[in-house]
């Protein structure tokens, strides 16, 4: 039986260059869910055309007990 529970969260890389990407918000996000008892485990970014972000997918996990 896995005693690890997963949770994956996408964000629009779109804005990486841009600045339009709420940083203040990723970590806010990343803190509350830390308060829940979920731990980033890894970050992975899903390419555009021409080497550009579209997606960063967040993997987290916690106990299930």
């Amino acid at each position: 039986m896995n005693q690890y529970e997963y949770c994956l969260k996408k964000y629009d890389g779109k804005g990486l260059i841009g600045g339009k990407f709420a940083l203040f918000e990723v970590e806010e996000e990343f803190n509350r869910m830390g308060r829940e008892g979920w731990e980033l485990v890894s970050l992975m970014d899903t390419s555009q055309e021409l080497g550009s972000t579209r997606w960063i997918i967040a993997t987290f996990k916690r106990n299930r007990n």
